[in-house]
């Protein structure tokens, strides 16, 4: 039996598609069933909330593998999934961390996953990290600015290789299927570094419109770039961390883990353009 937490966002739905798909005996943790009412009807759902420890032990009952993701910044949701795993002898976790890991000196938003990672590691149970950079549907949250005609862009000449969901689900199911994934870590990232004028040009060739690129003039700008209604101080202090940094890398992160563990290419940003592009217009 594999349970999966988190399974009603976009990267757990895609990744119960996956798993139905592969004939999988899966098992869903909920809060609210209602949300889970687009899950695919064969996956079993458990109602329980990992803020409640109790309320646990049922959902948790003859699993074999955790897809472990955590939203937010805090560590007491791990702690308590991995306190449950141990209790149930769950035999692998696999746990969704953050490329930002790898940092030196580590920045913010790579301390609060090293402590989740640490937690996990700490429960002695077999563990597969995987390490995702940002997500191609991070550029949903322009669409508001988008359809007014421009972006914000934090980072200038900066470049990062953003990835699909959809290939993170697929290679969390390909790690919680398949065998000799425990002990390693992935870094999975998207075939292609761009800088934030490259998606905007791939946007607007999709969506048939002009987007004007306009830089942050400060960075609490950039900062309501990704929240308009306002970021909790320590969230917003980590995302002027992270975009001076994003900025000075005019590289940009690639791995080839993903046609690695998959046997293909990643999806491509103009590709996620296309199948989105109504989102912009």
């Amino acid at each position: 039996m594999l349970l999966v937490t988190g399974a009603t966002g976009t990267i757990g739905r895609a990744l119960v598609g996956e798993l139905d798909a592969a004939g999988a005996d899966v098992r869903v943790l909920v809060r609210d069933p209602a949300r889970a009412a687009r899950l695919p009807e064969r996956a079993g759902r458990a109602v329980a909330d990992l803020d409640e420890p109790a309320s646990l032990a049922p959902a948790f009952a003859g699993v074999t593998r955790l897809f472990l993701l955590t939203p937010g910044i805090g560590t007491a949701h791990t702690a308590h999934a991995v306190a449950a795993a141990r209790s149930a002898g769950v035999g692998h976790i696999v746990h969704l961390s953050s490329a930002n890991v790898l940092g030196d000196p580590m920045p913010a938003m790579g301390r609060w996953h090293h402590e989740r990672e640490e937690i996990v590691r700490g429960s002695g149970l077999p563990a597969t990290f995987l390490r995702p950079t940002g997500f191609m549907q991070n550029a949903l949250e322009w669409a508001s600015t988008i359809r007014a005609g421009h972006v914000l862009d934090p980072i200038g000449p900066g470049r990062f290789a953003p990835i699909d969901t959809a290939d993170v689900a697929a290679v969390a199911a390909a790690v919680l299927t398949g065998e000799g994934h425990a002990g390693r870590a992935y870094v999975l990232t998207g075939g292609e570094a761009l800088t934030v004028a490259e998606q905007a040009g791939l946007i607007a060739a999709a969506a048939g419109r002009d987007i004007e690129v306009r830089a942050a003039a400060t960075p609490a700008e950039a900062v309501r770039s990704r929240f308009p209604g306002g970021a909790p101080g320590p969230l917003a202090d980590a995302l002027v961390e992270a975009f001076t940094l994003m900025r000075a890398d005019t590289t940009g992160l690639r791995t080839d883990t993903v046609e690695r563990l998959l046997g293909r290419r990643p999806r491509t940003f103009a590709d996620w353009c296309q199948r989105n592009a109504a989102a912009f217009r």
